[in-house]
């Protein structure tokens, strides 16, 4: 299994609009061939920044299976004018657990 991890630095003020929206865009995803769930996390102490940590059956399932359908479009449509900066987002492999 793979983990998809992006921080979002989402524009000052706009974190409530950007929790509806992202409600609206999750089933978009959940519906993607190889998605196993998902977490959204809201900072603490930074209000504006969520952590989002996908887990996926494989890396293509994310890079070439949500990213190349129609799905990843309309997501990007809802969410991605809400980050500042862009984020980076990255992919883990489990080497231990506890």
């Amino acid at each position: 299994m793979i983990l998809e991890h992006a921080v979002l630095h989402v524009r000052p003020g706009r974190a409530e609009e950007f929790e509806e929206a992202f409600a609206r865009a999750q089933p978009l995803i959940a519906a993607s061939r190889g998605f196993r769930g998902l977490t959204l996390s809201r900072c603490l102490e930074r209000p504006d920044v969520f952590l989002l940590l996908v887990r996926w059956d494989s890396l293509t399932d994310h890079t070439e299976g949500f990213r190349g359908s129609a799905a990843y479009e309309e997501w990007r449509r809802l969410l991605h004018h809400f980050y500042d900066p862009f984020p980076v987002v990255e992919h883990f492999d489990d080497v231990a657990s506890a």
